[in-house]
């Protein structure tokens, strides 16, 4: 199974869609899972409750900065991780993706993390 459909199906098991994307890269991290629980279960329905960067996207910055910080910043590919998410699904703001202003969905939850997660491989990889 791919890392994106791994934390699809943590998605479909009761996780937020931030610890979705956390818990499919459980091996790499080294990390306990409920360790990445925790850490993600503030950013449920994106940062705010809906106001906030999607919960997936966020999550695939989480794991960009445990995989590959080195004690030097790593902005340029966070931005780059950013940019890609937003080109990929029209927004990066949850209640956007969502579709809450216009009533029209931009990306569904499945989606947004698997294009966080596709975008995450490329750059680790």
């Amino acid at each position: 199974m791919n890392k994106q459909e791994l934390a699809i199906n943590f998605k479909r098991s009761g996780n937020n869609c931030c610890q979705a994307v956390l818990l499919a890269y459980v091996e790499e991290l080294q990390l306990p899972e409920e360790l990445l629980r925790k850490l993600g279960a503030g950013f449920g329905l994106g940062m705010g409750c809906m106001e906030g960067t999607c919960g997936a996207l966020c999550g695939a910055e989480m794991v960009l900065g445990l995989l590959t910080y080195q004690g030097k910043p790593i902005t340029s590919d966070a931005k780059k991780l950013h940019h890609a998410f937003i080109k990929k699904t029209g927004a990066c703001l949850c209640k956007d993706l969502k579709g809450i202003p216009t009533g029209k969905m931009l990306c569904s939850c499945d989606d947004c993390i698997r294009y966080a997660v596709e975008l995450l491989e490329l750059l680790i990889n």
